[in-house]
């Protein structure tokens, strides 16, 4: 809350005068808006207090100066990796090349992810706690898990987390960003709950209730899925209205927003590391620009962050093995930071 936001709350209390003839419930009204206004001038002199308190112990020109330079250092972890500047991005997603295993998990995932469906799979998540653990706990467990909508790597779970954190840790990103690269595959955990198999967990993500989108995956595969001849479904905006904001649309279910609403809820990461985590896997929009008019001005900053993060999740998969026991005190330490509570409910 800013000082402007609340001494304009506070300038107008003629609005809370009783006036002849009001009533009980009024004037409790009233009293509780007065309580609310007692509350905020605290806060506005509060506030004062502590500029004053600023003030006195440095110039205002310094604190100017490390305004400045905080702004600098935040807008850094958007610069370009050094890292990837020569690689060829062709050589990756090659879904035309991909093997059986591959081709036939989007057709299923494409038939099967429907309005219904995904109602069903928010009310399953709201309802229920799936397992107690702790995050490195569920990358342990997350292990056991080989990817059928990966074309581009047969490493383990955990090994392609490593390999992001640390392609992110090396690039001196945020230690935000470092722990978004450790965990952003972490709520492919679905598929050992309540999952209906792979379908329902892995794979490109897109938006249900809309029309689907030609540049998403083999998109000839959705004539199979029932809504795509449904008229409440079918049309360029469905259920939803021009603008109306990514947060407003529902996406296929599957580890993105399972995970993201885990971190939602239970971490400290702030909103560029959560769009990370949602839209990560959401690759008709972020490299083909898919639903665009669905964008509001929230998701197109939201949207550099998504690129940003997508440079290492996508071209840090390599041969490359690390020591899981030499890493695990630092990022140990770094889910500690965003995640106040070590057991997390999934």
């Amino acid at each position: 809350m800013s000082i402007t936001d609340t001494t304009h709350r506070v300038s107008k209390p003629e609005s809370v005068v009783s006036k002849p003839g009001a009533t009980s419930a009024d004037k409790a009204r009233n009293g509780k808006i007065l309580e609310k206004l007692e509350d905020d001038v605290m806060a506005v002199n509060q506030l004062r207090g502590n500029i004053k308190r600023t003030l006195s112990s440095c110039s205002l020109e310094d604190e100017l100066a490390k305004a400045n330079e905080g702004d600098e250092k935040e807008k850094d972890w958007y610069e370009e990796s050094e890292q990837y500047k020569d690689i060829d991005p062709k050589s990756f997603r090659q879904y035309e090349l991909a093997c059986d295993r591959v081709k036939q998990f989007y057709e299923e995932q494409h038939e099967k992810q429907t309005v219904a469906y995904n109602i069903q799979a928010r009310i399953n998540f709201k309802t229920k706690t799936r397992a107690r653990m702790s995050i490195w706990e569920g990358l342990e467990r997350l292990n056991k898990l080989l990817d059928d909508s990966d074309p581009d790597t047969e490493l383990s779970q955990i090994e392609h987390a490593l390999q992001t954190a640390e392609a992110i840790r090396k690039d001196k990103k945020p230690r935000w960003f470092q722990l978004v690269g450790l965990i952003h595959d972490l709520g492919k955990l679905l598929y050992f709950f309540d999952s209906k198999g792979q379908w329902d967990v892995v794979g490109d993500t897109f938006p249900v209730g809309c029309k689907f989108s030609k540049k998403i995956i083999f998109p000839e595969s959705f004539k199979t899925n029932p809504d795509f001849l449904n008229p409440l479904y079918n049309t360029k905006y469905g259920i939803y209205s021009k603008y109306c904001g990514l947060d407003k649309v529902m996406l296929s279910w599957g580890h993105d927003e399972y995970m993201y609403h885990i971190a939602k809820g239970s971490s400290t990461l702030p909103p560029e590391a959560l769009a990370m985590i949602r839209y990560h896997s959401f690759y008709p929009w972020h490299q083909e620009y898919a639903y665009s008019y669905l964008m509001n001005e929230h998701d197109k900053e939201m949207l550099k962050a998504v690129k940003t993060f997508n440079t290492y999740d996508l071209y840090s998969k390599s041969d490359q093995h690390y020591n899981v026991e030499e890493l695990k005190p630092y990022y140990l330490e770094l889910i500690d930071e965003f995640f106040p509570d070590k057991i997390i409910d999934f």
